[in-house]
């Protein structure tokens, strides 16, 4: 019961404006083989297919590395938003035998605004669709912390500005 007290609405959310055009930092975001530049842990190992992302619908999987949880792994997203310069965001889950693939519940999100000081970036982590089967699964959500999101931000910066 702590974790709805300390997240009623299942999501975190972080910002930082970053010292680039929002076309620079999308086309980080939409390029899977740069994910591992903007994830500040091991976890993200690189793309399995490194096609660009370019529609709404579109999968694109991800080798990953997790030392608590049977080593490496894959992992495949759904993209769920894909509005070049603006927002994209993606649903991670695992293909089936069948080539389905079955979101976890938790989405990233990632929404560019350009100001005057550069492009602030809003960062969302919204696990709001687990079921319970998945949450007792990976012992419980949030799976990361605010901080993760805000060191997951300084490395996306870093990825598009090299500072």
């Amino acid at each position: 019961m702590a974790e709805a007290a300390k997240y009623p609405n299942e999501h975190i959310v972080r910002t930082r404006t970053i010292d680039a055009s929002s076309a620079a930092i999308f086309a980080v975001l939409a390029d899977p083989t740069r994910h591992r530049d903007t994830e500040p842990t091991d976890w993200v190992r690189g793309a399995i297919d490194a096609q660009p992302i370019t529609a709404t619908g579109q999968i694109f999987s991800m080798n990953m590395h997790f030392d608590g949880e049977n080593g490496d792994y894959r992992i495949d997203n759904t993209v769920t938003t894909f509005e070049p310069e603006h927002a994209i965001a993606w649903d991670p889950g695992q293909a089936g035998d069948n080539g389905h693939v079955e979101p976890g519940g938790w989405r990233w999100r990632y929404d560019l605004e350009e100001t005057e000081s550069g492009t602030e970036v809003a960062l969302t982590y919204d696990w709001s669709r687990t079921t319970q089967e998945i949450r007792e699964a990976f012992g419980g959500f949030p799976v990361v912390s605010p901080e993760y999101l805000d060191r997951s931000l300084q490395a996306l910066e870093q990825a598009v500005t090299g500072k």
